[in-house]
């Protein structure tokens, strides 16, 4: 018999609005306190401390509009925001600060997720959805603009929904995945400029992308009850690995453990529903929340048993788990 699912571990209540994206930063010293950054639709990141189960800040930087995108750089004192106001904020928190330090206007309206990829020591670049159908790529702190990526005339692709920058490792050059409206996935060259492969994934718009770069295989998901999971050849071509059907219809986050032994997916049916990452074995379905799960994020703790899921929900609760730790 499989065992029942468990029960969360605790839950954070307390954003008073809808969660839409979630962030751990647990992997410092022995002596930090783990740390979730939370961004609600009323326009504030919470800062949560996993000891206490309590909010050490309240961050206001997006004149009370959705926030749908929190990532730290280099540990939880800089982090960066990205809201419905069109503009990604950078934050000092050191020594108890809370101010934006910088800011990029990002004239997109959409809710397509930013993405960094650290290339170098206090370097990041940044993918972005811009107006329409362009992403642009900018080096951070710098803000100097790496390029810009734009359809061909007549793709007729529609807006990028999910980016996701990666490199094979530190040495290589960066490539981006981005997921689009008209259901494809696209390998862009950030060096050339060019579309290196296009897959067409879903009949839906792409709501969400992870990518192993390892494995060279990424899995997406939309508003279909169905999980695509697709791979990367030599030639750098991208071809559909297999699909998995769900049950219930609508994906609004995916994300691969940083170990790759597992993925969680967020749904709007309420539910979040593990699987192995190999086979895409079913695992879990863990079902709490009373409304759509907005978001899912693994931990980064250096102890494999301390590592935590976190789910954010349209409930405005934050469901926090401890699911296999030992794999």
């Amino acid at each position: 018999m499989a065992l029942p699912p468990p029960d969360p571990q605790f839950v954070l209540r307390g954003t008073s609005a809808a969660v839409h994206t979630l962030h751990f930063s647990c992997g410092g010293q022995e002596c930090d306190v783990p740390i979730l950054f939370s961004g609600s639709e009323n326009g504030f990141i919470h800062v949560w401390n996993l000891k206490t189960h309590r909010v050490n800040a309240a961050l206001d930087g997006h004149g009370r509009k959705s926030v749908y995108c929190v990532e730290t750089m280099d540990g939880k004192d800089r982090l960066l925001s990205q809201g419905r106001d069109q503009r990604i904020c950078l934050w000092d928190l050191a020594e108890g600060r809370t101010s934006v330090t910088d800011s990029v206007f990002t004239e997109n309206v959409g809710f397509c997720r930013c993405s960094l990829l650290k290339v170098a020591q206090g370097r990041w670049l940044m993918a972005m959805a811009k107006a329409l159908e362009e992403v642009q790529v900018l080096e951070l702190p710098s803000k100097t603009s790496v390029c810009t990526l734009k359809p061909e005339v007549g793709a007729k692709l529609g807006m990028p929904m999910c980016l996701k920058l990666w490199q094979l490792n530190c040495g290589s050059q960066p490539l981006l995945l981005a997921g689009y409206e008209d259901g494809s996935v696209i390998l862009w060259s950030l060096s050339m400029g060019k579309v290196l492969s296009q897959l067409v994934c879903h009949q839906e718009p792409v709501m969400s992308l992870d990518f192993d770069s390892e494995k060279a295989k990424g899995i997406s998901g939309s508003s279909e009850k169905v999980l695509s999971i697709w791979s990367l050849n030599e030639q750098q071509n991208l071809q559909v690995y297999k699909t998995h059907n769900l049950v219930n219809a609508g994906i609004s986050d995916i994300t691969i453990r940083p170990d790759k032994k597992i993925l969680a997916t967020a749904g709007w049916d309420h539910r979040i529903r593990i699987f192995g990452w190999k086979k895409l074995k079913p695992l879990a379905v863990l079902d709490y929340h009373t409304a759509t799960v907005h978001c899912v994020s693994f931990s980064d703790h250096k102890n494999p048993s301390e590592r935590l899921l976190a789910a954010g929900s349209k409930d405005h609760r934050i469901s926090i788990w401890s699911i296999y730790t030992q794999t």
